[in-house]
């Protein structure tokens, strides 16, 4: 039975996290030719080291996003390699601080915006030309894209943004068919959002984790493997009529 990325050549940037690393797994599984691209040379060899049973179907990449030659390097890496690009998944993702707009160190606040949208930005403008038609590109937003909360000016604003990319690069690809979507996380289980949460607790004085439970109606934080099936679902052809689209994947915590 014929995979749902058979032969397809695709790059995951933040590949060392738990979103990226859960990803690549099922693009993987489902037959695709995966580019791991991550910051952090360790972490990367650590979470190719997990998908060795595919290391004919791997390869990876330290790249900084947020630099216009590491990006352009990247995507001809994979081209090299396989001989095209079909799907970029902009991943790659900090959080900054939570701290009052006031008081936010501006040094912060553009490293957020350098990784977090300019990263993105420079994913499309070099992936494009080289993408086959009839490609999906998948940026990774936030439940924070779409709402706000107080403390996070850098990551909101940088969330906010990316659907801006998304929504005009998905009209200016659509011709060729490449479909371009934000997938929008809630909360997820792994170290990121521990990170995240041990700010806000400090914030707000209370279990953030607990917090932010009680705000979304599933209950629960999601997992990473979940918020994977989405993105391979706007990957893949299954989703072949879906594109400027904002896929939320928060337990109903925007509603």
């Amino acid at each position: 039975m014929k995979r749902l990325l058979d032969d397809k050549v695709c790059i995951v940037t933040g590949a060392a996290g738990s979103l990226g690393l859960a990803t690549a797994r099922l693009f993987l599984g489902e037959g695709a030719k995966v580019m791991l691209v991550d910051h952090d040379t360790a972490a990367l060899q650590a979470a190719a080291s997990i998908l060795t049973e595919h290391a004919d179907r791997l390869a990876m990449q330290t790249a900084d996003v947020a630099d216009a030659r590491a990006t352009a390097a990247f995507v001809e890496a994979a081209l090299a390699r396989w001989g095209g690009l079909d799907v970029l998944f902009c991943n790659a993702g900090v959080s900054g601080e939570i701290c009052p707009v006031t008081d936010y160190p501006e040094d912060v606040f553009d490293r957020v915006m350098a990784v977090n949208v300019r990263g993105p930005f420079l994913g499309c403008k070099y992936a494009l030309p080289r993408m086959r038609d009839g490609g999906s590109i998948v940026i990774t937003s936030s439940v924070v894209g779409t709402t706000s909360d107080p403390g996070i000016a850098a990551y909101a604003t940088s969330k906010h943004a990316v659907i801006g990319l998304m929504r005009t690069v998905a009209k200016e690809a659509a011709p060729r068919g490449i479909r371009v979507n934000v997938v929008a996380p809630g909360p997820i289980e792994n170290g990121f959002q521990r990170n995240v949460e041990a700010g806000l607790s400090r914030a707000i004085g209370r279990d953030a984790r607990k917090f932010l439970d009680g705000m979304i109606p599933l209950g629960r934080h999601g997992r990473a493997e979940e918020i994977g099936r989405l993105v391979l679902y706007l990957a893949s052809d299954q989703s072949s009529f879906s594109t400027g689209g904002v896929f939320m994947a928060d337990g109903g915590m925007s509603i």
